[in-house]
């Protein structure tokens, strides 16, 4: 009894720490989801019960923004596994410098949000003096008003050249385990390069690739920054997505209770898409 009691009490401050460090706020959250509260009035707080997510919902930016949330989420996950696959195979093989190669492509997973958002919205994508309109300019071109013409795509780019990186180290880490007598073997054997990756390399990351994908997943459903610094959710709803809905509906409309109801719709959402990822992770370990 004895060997079971004393790591339970030692366990035990970090075990209830963490739970009211959750359990706390999410209570918050249901709370303020089934009262009216306004910051423009804050002597009110009556019941509302359903009617701040029926708000939250029938929002005429919600359709949208539920839309944007699944394509900058697909998009950036297919970018970064793909072209993390691809890199990571080019580095991967020995040449001079592959150190060096292999930081440089690391670094932007460690540049903040913002710095990411500023970087790309003055040095690359602006009109007039950013480096993409001059290589438009060079190819005789009309350089495009990026974050105006195609706001999402935008969004797109700068989270995944971010996130990028990331999958990129996880793939550079699972090939070094690749067993090379099998891809020596194959070569024997008279597979291609092409058939070496399909049926050797593709297989061996199959787990790398889920872990990626759990991951991004979780952490680009919350995409915030980007949006704020750049577009502003427009022009329009156009680059709208959840998280910035809330923010709208909590400090520009001021409107706690529908931003807490929609806070819950987010867990709500990321609850399904992690049953969803859990089943594909699943199946991938078997």
């Amino acid at each position: 009894m004895t060997q079971r009691t004393v790591p339970r009490a030692l366990m035990s401050p970090a075990v209830a720490t963490l739970l009211l460090w959750m359990i706390v706020p999410l209570g918050m959250t249901i709370y303020f989801s089934s009262v009216f509260y306004n910051l423009m009035q804050p002597g009110e707080h009556g019941f509302a019960g359903w009617m701040n997510y029926e708000f939250f919902i029938t929002d005429p930016d919600f359709g949208a923004a539920v839309m944007n949330t699944l394509l900058l989420l697909g998009s950036v996950i297919l970018i970064s596994v793909v072209g993390g696959i691809g890199l990571a195979l080019l580095v991967n093989e020995a040449f001079p410098g592959r150190g060096i190669v292999r930081v440089l492509l690391i670094s932007p997973f460690f540049v903040m949000p913002t710095a990411n958002a500023l970087l790309w919205k003055h040095m690359m994508m602006n009109p007039v003096y950013g480096i993409l309109a001059q290589v438009w300019i060079f190819f005789g071109l009309e350089p495009v008003n990026w974050l105006e013409t195609f706001p999402l795509l935008s969004i797109i780019i700068m989270v995944a050249w971010q996130w990028l990186p990331f999958a990129c180290l996880i793939f550079i880490t699972s090939l070094q385990s690749l067993d090379r007598d099998q891809m020596e073997a194959a070569g024997m054997d008279g597979a291609n390069a092409f058939q070496k990756f399909w049926f050797l390399t593709l297989p061996h990351l199959a787990r790398p690739i889920a872990v990626v994908v759990m991951i991004e997943m979780i952490f680009l459903l919350s995409v915030f920054a980007e949006i704020f610094t750049t577009t502003g959710g427009g022009p329009g709803n156009a680059s709208t997505n959840v998280a910035f809905l809330i923010y709208k509906q909590a400090l520009l409309n001021f409107d706690v209770g529908v931003a807490s109801a929609g806070a819950l719709f987010a867990i709500v959402l990321a609850n399904i898409v992690a049953i969803f990822l859990i089943r594909i992770i699943g199946k991938n370990l078997d």
